[in-house]
C-alpha cells in the first residue's frame, strides 16, 4: 500500500477530533464485550467437560492488568450462583451473560460504524470539492493539454473507485486491527506457545497476498486509463454529433468506442480475477493455519504434561477463529485499497498539478483602469515543445481607444487577447496595465476590469437571467434587462415561454446561434467593464441583428478601452488603431485610412474579403 496516498486520503477527514476519539470510545468496549463472549463460556466448559467443581478463591487482590484477577472474580461469581441455583441455574446465568455481552458488543460496534460513516462521507465530500476547486483554478492551457473525458472520468469514475475501495475499507482498516490485537492478548494468556506458533505461520499468507495486491494495483491503473478513454469517446461523440451525422461517420465512432470498450473489458476482467483470488487464497491459508494449530494444540492437550485443558483449547479455537474473520476482511480490504490506489493517484495528479498563473508576493490592489495597456517585447509559446506564437510584440493601447487585431487564422490575434486577462502568462517580455506588470495584480481583481465576448458563445444549462448575470451575485432584474436591451436580446427573450426564467438547455442549444451570441454580449455588458475584449462578437448574428448590436457596441465602447479581434474587416473601420499580425509579429498598424493608403498587408486583406463577398 502506498502509505502517503492513503494518509492524504484520510487527511480529507480533518479535523480528526470529530471522529477518532469518538470511534475509539465505541470500538474498544465493543471489542472487549466481543471477547467476553468466549471467556464467559470457559468455566462452564470446564464444568461440563472436565467435571471440575467450581471453587472459591479467597483474598483477591485487584490489578488492572492482571487477567487472573478477572478470571478468579468471575469464578467466584459462578461459585455463588452454583451454590444458590445449582448447575442448571449456572448454565442459564452464563447464557444470559453471553447474550448481554453480545448485545453490548454489537451495539458499540454499530455506534463505531456510524462514526466511520460520518468520516467516510466527509472524506468524499471534501475530496470532490478539492478536485473541482482545483480544476476551476487551473490555467486555460491545462484544458488544452488534457482531454475533457479524462477529467470527467476522474470526477466520476475515480472518485467512485476511491469510495468503493479505499474509503469503504475504513471500517475494516480501523476496526479489525483492534479486534485482532484484543483477541491475540487473550490467546497469549491462554497459551503463549500456541499463539507464538500461529503468529509465525501467519506471515506466509501475508507474503502471497502482498504480491497479489501489487499486481492488482498495476492492472487497476491500466483499467482506469481505458475507462477514461471510453469517457473521452463518449464526450467527443455527444459534442460532435452534428458533424458525425453530417459526414456519415457513425461507423467510425462506433468502431472507436468498441475498441476502447474492448480494451476496458480485458483490463477490468484481469483486475476482477485478481481481486476475486484474494478471498479464497486468504481462506485457504487461514484453514491451513487453523489445522496446524489444531495439531499443535492437540498435542498440548493430549501430552503428558497437559499444558492446556480441552475446554481451554475449544475456547482458544473459537478466539482464533474470531481473528481469522477480521484477518480475512483485512486481506480483502488490502486488495481493494490497492485497486483504488490507481484512482487515487490520478486524483492527486490533478490536485498536485502546479499552478502556472502565479501571483507575485507584493500584490498591488487594482479597482480601476487609468492609463494604458502595454506590450513590451512580449513573446509567448504554449509549452517548451512548441514554437513561439508571439515574437517580441510591442504595442500600446491608450485608455478609451479601440484597438482592432487583424490577420490570417493562426497569426496570434486570440493569443494576444488571452494574455491581457492572464489566461496565459507571457514567456518573454512584459505585459503592463497602467505601467505595472499585470503579474503584480491579483488575478481576480484584474479580470474584474474586463468584459469578454468570445467568438463561440459559451452558455450554461440555466435560465436566461442566470446566464446574463453569470458571476455577479447581486445583479437585479433591472440591471439584466438593460444589458439585454443594449445587446438587442430583450425583444426575443420576452417572447420565450418563461421570459428571463426560461431554461436554455445544454450550452444554450434551445436558442439560435444569433440569440446565444446576444446573450453572451449582454453578459459582458452587464459587468460595465472599463476594458472590453471581443473576438468577432457579432459573427453569429444575422445582418439586421448585427447592425443593431454593432450600433449598441459602438455606444458601449465610447470612453472604454476595447480590444477587438476582427475577421470581418468591415466591422472595424472606425477603430482608433488597427494592428495587422502575421506569424506572431506586428507588421503594420494605424487607422483604416492610413493602412489603406499604405497599400500593404491590410489593403490586401480588405481587397481579398471584398472579392470573396462579390463572388458570393
Amino acid at each position: 500500500m502506498d502509505k502517503n496516498l492513503f494518509l492524504r486520503i484520510i487527511s480529507f477527514a480533518r479535523p480528526y477530533r470529530r471522529f477518532l476519539p469518538k470511534y475509539m470510545a465505541f470500538i474498544i468496549p465493543g471489542t472487549i464485550f466481543g471477547i467476553l463472549n468466549f471467556i464467559l463460556i470457559l468455566p462452564v466448559l470446564n464444568f461440563i467437560f472436565e467435571k471440575e467443581p467450581l471453587t472459591y478463591v479467597e483474598n483477591l487482590e485487584f490489578s488492572l492488568t492482571n487477567m487472573a484477577y478477572y478470571k478468579n472474580l468471575f469464578y467466584n461469581f459462578l461459585y455463588d450462583i452454583d451454590q444458590s441455583w445449582g448447575p442448571n441455574g449456572t448454565l442459564v446465568i452464563v447464557c444470559v451473560a453471553v447474550m448481554v455481552a453480545s448485545l453490548f458488543a454489537n451495539l458499540f460496534k454499530y455506534l463505531a460504524q456510524r462514526t466511520l460513516v460520518s468520516m467516510r462521507v466527509r472524506v468524499l465530500k471534501n475530496m470532490r470539492n478539492a478536485i473541482f476547486n482545483k480544476i476551476t483554478g487551473l490555467h486555460i492551457a491545462y484544458f488544452n493539454e488534457k482531454r475533457k473525458g479524462d477529467l470527467m472520468s476522474t470526477l466520476s469514475n475515480d472518485i467512485g473507485e476511491v469510495q468503493g475501495s479505499i474509503v469503504s475499507s475504513f471500517q475494516v482498516i480501523f476496526k479489525e486491527p483492534i479486534m485482532i490485537v484484543g483477541n491475540i492478548v487473550v490467546l497469549f494468556y491462554i497459551s503463549y506457545q500456541l499463539t507464538i506458533f500461529s503468529l509465525v505461520a501467519a506471515p506466509l499468507s501475508v507474503f502471497f497476498i502482498g504480491r497479489l495486491a501489487r499486481k492488482l494495483k498495476r492492472d487497476a491503473g491500466i483499467a482506469q486509463k481505458h475507462q477514461a478513454d471510453i469517457m473521452s469517446v463518449i464526450e467527443e461523440t455527444i459534442s460532435g454529433m452534428r458533424i458525425i451525422k453530417a459526414f456519415n461517420a457513425q461507423k467510425y465512432v462506433c468502431n472507436k468506442f468498441e475498441n476502447a470498450n474492448e480494451n476496458y473489458r480485458k483490463s477490468s476482467k484481469k483486475v476482477a480475477n485478481r481481486q476475486e483470488m484474494a478471498s479464497p487464497m486468504s481462506e485457504f491459508f487461514g484453514v491451513t493455519i487453523v489445522l496446524a494449530i489444531v495439531y499443535f494444540g492437540g498435542r498440548l492437550v493430549l501430552g503428558e504434561h497437559m499444558n492446556m485443558s480441552a475446554s481451554e483449547f475449544l475456547v482458544y479455537i473459537g478466539l482464533y477463529y474470531n481473528i481469522l474473520v477480521p484477518v480475512k476482511e483485512l486481506t480483502r480490504s488490502f486488495t481493494m485499497v490497492q485497486k483504488g490506489m490507481a484512482s487515487a493517484k490520478r486524483i492527486f495528479d490533478i490536485l498536485d498539478y502546479p499552478v502556472a498563473i502565479l501571483t507575485n508576493e507584493n500584490i498591488v490592489s487594482v479597482s480601476e483602469f487609468k492609463d494604458k495597456i502595454e506590450f513590451e517585447n512580449v513573446s509567448f509559446h504554449y509549452s517548451e515543445k512548441n514554437n513561439e506564437v508571439l515574437h517580441n510584440v510591442n504595442l500600446t493601447i491608450p485608455k478609451g481607444q479601440t484597438c482592432a487585431l487583424v490577420g490570417h487564422s493562426g497569426a496570434g490575434k486570440s493569443t494576444m487577447a488571452d494574455l491581457i486577462p492572464r489566461f496565459y502568462d507571457v514567456t518573454g517580455g512584459e505585459l503592463k496595465l497602467d505601467s505595472i506588470n499585470i503579474k503584480d495584480y491579483h488575478p481576480k481583481e484584474l479580470i474584474n476590469l474586463m468584459g469578454i465576448v468570445s467568438q463561440e458563445s459559451i452558455l450554461f444549462n440555466d435560465t436566461v437571467f442566470n446566464n446574463i448575470a453569470f458571476g455577479w451575485e447581486n445583479a437585479t432584474e433591472e440591471n439584466v434587462r438593460k444589458a439585454a436591451e443594449i445587446a438587442n436580446a430583450h425583444e426575443f427573450i420576452v417572447k420565450l415561454k418563461d421570459g428571463y426564467n426560461t431554461m436554455i438547455g445544454d450550452r444554450g442549444n434551445r436558442l439560435s446561434g444569433g440569440q446565444r451570441q446576444r446573450l453572451a454580449i449582454a453578459r459582458a455588458v452587464l459587468r460595465n467593464p472599463p476594458i472590453l475584449i471581443m473576438d468577432e462578437a457579432t459573427s453569429a448574428l444575422d445582418s439586421e441583428s448585427e447592425r443593431l448590436v454593432q450600433d449598441a457596441l459602438y455606444k458601449l465602447m465610447k470612453n472604454r478601452t476595447s480590444i477587438v479581434i476582427a475577421h470581418r474587416l468591415s466591422t472595424i473601420r472606425n477603430a482608433d488603431c488597427i494592428v495587422v499580425i502575421q506569424d506572431g509579429k506586428i507588421i503594420e498598424q494605424g487607422t483604416h485610412e492610413e493602412l489603406m493608403a499604405n497599400k500593404a498587408a491590410y489593403f490586401n486583406l480588405c481587397n481579398l474579403q471584398y472579392e470573396l463577398k462579390m463572388k458570393v
